[in-house]
C-alpha cells in the first residue's frame, strides 16, 4: 500500500518538527532554489543559441530510433534500466516496473527532438508506479504521462500534484524533501537538488528534486535536474547507491544561469554520492543548451577514462537497457 508518512530527516538533534519544516523551507528557497533572472550577456547568448543550435536542428532530418530487441526482465535482486531519452527511464527494481520522467514528445515548442524514440509507451510492460522529479515541461510531459496512466499511483514533489490530477492516475502522492513513501517492498525518498520547479514563471512554490528508490536488495538514484552542490554528500550518507542516473547536458544555458551540471561535475557528484555505477541522462535528445549536442557524452567518456572510472560509467543509447 502506498502512503505518505510524516517528513523525517533522519538526523540527530532536538529541533521540533515545526522548526525542522521551517529550516527545510528556508534551505529550499534560499539555498537550493535557483533564481529566474538571467546573467549579464544573456541577449548575445540567446542569439548564439538560436543561430548555432536551435535553427540548425529545425532543418536537420530527425534521426531514426534504434531496435535493441526485447526489454530485459530483472530479478528481484537486480536493477534493470532502459533509457527512454532525455531524463526518462523505464526501471525495474524489487519486482516493480517504474517510469521516471517519461517523455515521448517530438517537439517542445520550437525545440525539436533530434531522433525518434526507440522505445515508445506501447513497447513497455504495465507500469506499476510513475515518478516525476519536477514540473518543467521536459520532465513532466502531460501527453506522455497520459499514455502510461492506468489508475496506478504517481509520486511527485510538493506542489506538483495539481498538474497531474486529471491524467488518469490513481493515488497522487506529493513529497517534501527527504520525505518518503512506500510501494510494495520499495521505499521512495525525494532528495534535494539545486534547481527550481516552476512550470510557469509565477508558480515558484512547486518543489523539485531526485529520488532514492530502495528495495530490500538494491538502491537506485535518479538525480532529476541539478546544478552542482554539496547536497550530494548528504544523499550519499543516507543510502548505499548501486546505480546513479546523472544529468550531463544543457550546462551552457543561454540565460547564463548555472542550472545543470557539466559532465565533469556529474562525475564529481557521482563520486560524492559513493555510488557503485553511473548512467548519464539529459543529453543528446533535445537541444536545450548552447553546447554542441554531441559534446556532453564525449566529455563524459574522456573524463571517466582520465579518472579511471570507465568501468563504472556506462553510456547508453536511447532505447538501450542495462542490468545491475
Amino acid at each position: 500500500m502506498l502512503f505518505d508518512p510524516a517528513s523525517s530527516s533522519g538526523g540527530a538533534g532536538s529541533s521540533s518538527p515545526q522548526q525542522k519544516r521551517g529550516l527545510l523551507k528556508k534551505a529550499q528557497t534560499e539555498g537550493n532554489r535557483i533564481g529566474l533572472l538571467p546573467t549579464e550577456g544573456w541577449r548575445k547568448r540567446n542569439i548564439q543559441f538560436l543561430n548555432e543550435v536551435l535553427i540548425p536542428t529545425l532543418f536537420a532530418p530527425r534521426k531514426p530510433g534504434e531496435d535493441f530487441g526485447l526489454l530485459p526482465v530483472a530479478s528481484t535482486n537486480e536493477i534493470a534500466v532502459t533509457w527512454l531519452g532525455h531524463a526518462g527511464f523505464f526501471c525495474q527494481i524489487g519486482g516493480v516496473n517504474i517510469a521516471i520522467d517519461p517523455n515521448w514528445a517530438l517537439w517542445h515548442g520550437p525545440v525539436k527532438r533530434v531522433r525518434h524514440p526507440s522505445v515508445w509507451a506501447h513497447d513497455l510492460p504495465h507500469i506499476d508506479l510513475v515518478l516525476v522529479t519536477h514540473a518543467h515541461y521536459d520532465h513532466l510531459h502531460v501527453p506522455s504521462l497520459r499514455k502510461l496512466a492506468a489508475a496506478q499511483p504517481i509520486i511527485v514533489p510538493e506542489g506538483v500534484g495539481k498538474v497531474v490530477k486529471n491524467l488518469g492516475f490513481g493515488h497522487i502522492v506529493e513529497l517534501k524533501t527527504w520525505q518518503s513513501a512506500t510501494f510494495q517492498d520499495l521505499r521512495i525518498t525525494l532528495t534535494p537538488a539545486r534547481h527550481w520547479g516552476a512550470r510557469n514563471i509565477h508558480d515558484t512554490h512547486r518543489q523539485f528534486g531526485g529520488y532514492l528508490i530502495k528495495s530490500p536488495d538494491r538502491c537506485l538514484f535518479h538525480c532529476g535536474d541539478s546544478a552542482m552542490f554539496d547536497g550530494f554528500q548528504e544523499i550519499g550518507k543516507r543510502a548505499s547507491i548501486d546505480l546513479a542516473l546523472m544529468p550531463i547536458g544543457a550546462y551552457d544555458a543561454p540565460s547564463g544561469r548555472q542550472v545543470h551540471m557539466n559532465p565533469e561535475e556529474a562525475l564529481d557528484a557521482f563520486q560524492m554520492l559513493g555510488a557503485q555505477s553511473m548512467i548519464p541522462m539529459h543529453h543528446d535528445t533535445f537541444p536545450l543548451g548552447g553546447e554542441p549536442l554531441h559534446e556532453p557524452a564525449e566529455r563524459l567518456v574522456k573524463a571517466a577514462i582520465e579518472r579511471q572510472l570507465e568501468n563504472r560509467v556506462r553510456l547508453l543509447r536511447e532505447g538501450e537497457s542495462a542490468i545491475y
